[in-house]
C-alpha cells in the first residue's frame, strides 16, 4: 500500500466518524449526569418496586435508581445516602413512618 491510499483512507474514514461519540484521543466522550444525591445526604422517599434480585426496594430521586435493603413496594421512608455510583445509589432506611 503506497502512501497516497493510507493517506485516503485515513481521511476517508476521519469523515465518516467526524460527527462520532469520540473525541480528539479517540476516546467516547460520555454525556455527563447530574448526580441528584450526595453521600450523607437524607431524604424522603417512597419504595416503588423491588430489585431483581427481590433483596432491596427501589426508589428514584429525580430518576436515579435509589436502592434501600430491608423495604418493600409502598413503604414510606426517610433513607440516608452510604454509596453513590454510575448511575445509582445505595441507602440505608432513617425512619420507617408508620402505616394505618
Amino acid at each position: 500500500m503506497d502512501i497516497e491510499t493510507n493517506r485516503e483512507n485515513i481521511d476517508n474514514y476521519n469523515r465518516s466518524n467526524e460527527n462520532s461519540s469520540r473525541d480528539e484521543s479517540g476516546f467516547r466522550k460520555f454525556r455527563s449526569f447530574k448526580i441528584p444525591v450526595k453521600v450523607g445526604e437524607e431524604y424522603d422517599v417512597k419504595i416503588e418496586a423491588m430489585s431483581k434480585r427481590g433483596d432491596s426496594g427501589v426508589a428514584k430521586i429525580e430518576g436515579m435508581v435509589i436502592f434501600v435493603a430491608n423495604t418493600k413496594e409502598g413503604d414510606q421512608v426517610k433513607i440516608k445516602i452510604k454509596r453513590v455510583g454510575m448511575g445509582y445509589a445505595i441507602a440505608d432506611v432513617v425512619q420507617q413512618e408508620q402505616q394505618q
